[in-house]
């Protein structure tokens, strides 16, 4: 990019010296560096590293601090082009992007919210950090953030993340001390990602700071609303200000009954400030960290995690007025019949069907692990992913989604592609012309993988492989 502008370098000038200023002017002229997340549910790293050489010649290498973190090294362009990427195996994410879920450590099992999630970068994570298992809540405000939210919630096979678009303080009322853990990576002035986007170089002020550290405030008010005594929050933000950071958790510490924890970073970070422009701040902001973006060759982030020590319970929880909408189990009455056949149908075990719940949507079947749970699922955009449609007949049409998530599971109608010509007329919607033997759907497999699904007609194996998937160049060498 060109000259950093003379508000950030005076700016970063005043927090940390004229040198590290220009380190961070430097730091920008350089090319980004891109790193991937490695999808702990569906891929193995070394094999991972291998195809994408051997296939398309991108090389990466592991980050010891971050077993799950892979740096490109070498043909960065095509990371976000490779056929492991459309259907999952891995996430392109900044290296400094992805510790903020690492800190907030959610487990199996528990209720957890990513207050600010699309795109989903970090949603994703912590549903993979919970292994698939509990209720995962990501709520974006944005409706049109929202479907790349579900995009990504579906590209990384979840099956415990249900999706919310409300502001916080809305949901900080029905949700009163329900959380054990919530992630606030709050919207900001993005001071630490102006190599990435160049465009913040043109518009970034210490003004327009200042102007967002009410919301920013808001949504952490709103957190600490939401979880319980002796729940974690981790609130982050991408940018270096303290406007945006030590002065939003000093306004806390003096009103909340919230503390500071220490935190360990798997990179290097610098101390929270607890003096700025003459203003003394609460001396454990220190336990606060400052990723500084030309030290660790990634964004700029502040992280700090706070834990509730006491109660601030809602004098009453509002009751959001929803459509109805039932959980099913596999023993439902609207369901049983239709999940036994189409699971027999593809050789999947009848205990499978155990693991999940189930919602019906007009005739819409979606499916989530059985431990997620909420007294509202109306309120929700999507729960869980699409298991498949039911048709006239009463039967479930399987969809790609659904496949990919039980691939260990399918052992019947499988059709396994093994030309690239195929792969190409699969993946673009098209007929493979095939003498196969299948009749009605089928999943189709390449490799290790299975893909999506299809339907057998007369003309050969038409492609079910979702339109929004398709849209992607997806490169094949």
């Amino acid at each position: 990019m060109s000259e950093v502008s003379e508000n950030i370098f005076s700016y970063i000038s005043s927090l940390y010296g004229d040198y590290a200023a220009k380190e961070f002017s430097e730091f920008l002229k350089q090319e980004y560096s891109l790193y991937i997340r490695v999808n702990r549910l569906k891929a193995d790293k070394l094999k991972l590293i291998n195809n994408l050489k051997k296939t398309y010649s991108i090389e990466a290498e592991e980050i010891q601090s971050i077993p799950f973190a892979l740096k490109i090294t070498c043909n960065a362009d095509a990371a976000g082009k490779t056929l492991q990427h459309i259907i999952g195996e891995y996430y392109i994410q900044s290296l400094s992007s992805m510790i903020p879920p690492l800190i907030l450590d959610p487990k199996p099992g528990e209720k957890v919210l990513d207050l600010c999630a699309a795109p989903g970068s970090k949603t994703t994570e912590l549903g993979e950090i919970m292994n698939n298992d509990g209720t995962l809540i990501g709520n974006e405000i944005a409706l049109d953030r929202v479907k790349m939210l579900v995009f990504n919630i579906d590209r990384m096979n979840l099956i415990n993340a249900g999706v919310t678009q409300s502001k916080g303080e809305m949901l900080s009322k029905i949700y009163s001390e329900h959380f054990d853990k919530v992630l606030v990576d709050a919207p900001c002035s993005g001071l630490g990602i102006v190599q990435k986007k160049g465009e913040v170089n043109d518009w970034w002020s210490k003004e327009r700071a200042e102007r967002l550290g009410d919301v920013q405030l808001r949504l952490l008010i709103a957190a600490i609303k939401m979880v319980k005594p002796g729940g974690d929050i981790v609130y982050s933000t991408c940018t270096l200000t303290p406007e945006e950071n030590e002065f939003i958790i000093n306004k806390v510490l003096k009103k909340y009954p919230v503390e500071i924890l220490d935190i360990d970073l798997p990179v290097k970070s610098q101390e929270g400030f607890t003096k700025y422009d003459d203003q003394n701040l609460d001396q454990s902001i220190s336990k606060s960290r400052r990723i500084l973006p030309w030290e660790v060759d990634s964004d700029g982030f502040f992280i700090v995690k706070l834990r509730k020590n006491g109660d601030t319970i809602s004098p009453e929880i509002e009751i959001p007025k929803v459509k109805d909408l039932k959980i099913l189990t596999h023993t439902s009455r609207e369901i049983k019949n239709p999940l036994k056949n189409v699971f027999e149908e593809f050789g999947i075990p009848e205990e499978t069907a155990a693991r999940f719940k189930y919602i019906l949507k007009n005739n819409d079947v979606f499916f989530f692990n059985k431990n997620w749970e909420d007294d509202y699922p109306g309120l929700f955009e999507r729960i869980g992913t699409k298991l498949g449609v039911v048709d006239k007949n009463g039967k479930i049409i399987l969809h790609t989604q659904a496949a990919q998530v039980l691939q260990e599971d399918i052992s019947e109608r499988i059709f396994e592609i093994e030309n690239q010509a195929d792969l190409r007329k699969y993946l673009d919607g098209g007929i493979i012309k095939t003498g196969s033997r299948l009749t009605g759907q089928c999943v189709i497999k390449f490799g290790e993988a299975i893909l999506g699904t299809a339907v057998v007609t007369g003309s050969g194996i038409k492609s079910r492989f979702p339109r929004a998937k398709r849209t992607q160049n997806i490169l094949l060498s």
